[in-house]
């Protein structure tokens, strides 16, 4: 009996969609990294891209339990002097809404090669609607 190791190339991906109207974003995140690494898949290889695109609407409703949209902070920096930058979720949020999300998926991905590959199928949008209605990409609960 040999190890069965998937390859990309020949790997069936769907299209799945989130609405995060009304979601904890850690939830939604978390939902969509599973779906994007493909680890409820029985062919999963840790090494192989065998994920699935995900696309993730409302962003901008996606809401956080507890003082989070206050308290939390976002740090960034230049690498230059006084290049550091300090952002709560409610700055972010007003600023560009979908990064709530994305910065939340991203960090739940591995950050390496595979990652940046995996985070390609990733489409986050503010609002309801989206461009890949021609997909045809079927609608995920996220649950609890």
């Amino acid at each position: 009996m040999k190890t069965f190791s998937a390859k990309a190339e020949t790997t069936d991906r769907q299209w799945y969609v989130i609405d995060a109207q009304n979601q904890v974003v850690g939830r939604v995140a978390e939902r969509a990294a599973v779906l994007l690494r493909g680890k409820a898949k029985a062919i999963f290889t840790p090494h192989v891209d065998t994920g699935d695109h995900v696309i993730v609407i409302n962003a901008g409703k996606a809401r956080f339990t507890g003082k989070k949209e206050e308290q939390k902070n976002y740090s960034t920096y230049s690498n230059f002097i006084g290049g550091q930058k300090n952002e709560s979720p409610k700055d972010v949020r007003r600023r560009r809404p979908e990064l709530l999300v994305e910065r939340a998926i991203k960090g739940m991905i591995p950050h390496n090669r595979l990652g940046r590959v995996v985070l390609k199928k990733l489409h986050v949008y503010a609002g309801a609607e989206h461009p890949h209605s021609a997909q045809e990409p079927t609608a995920i609960k996220v649950t609890r």
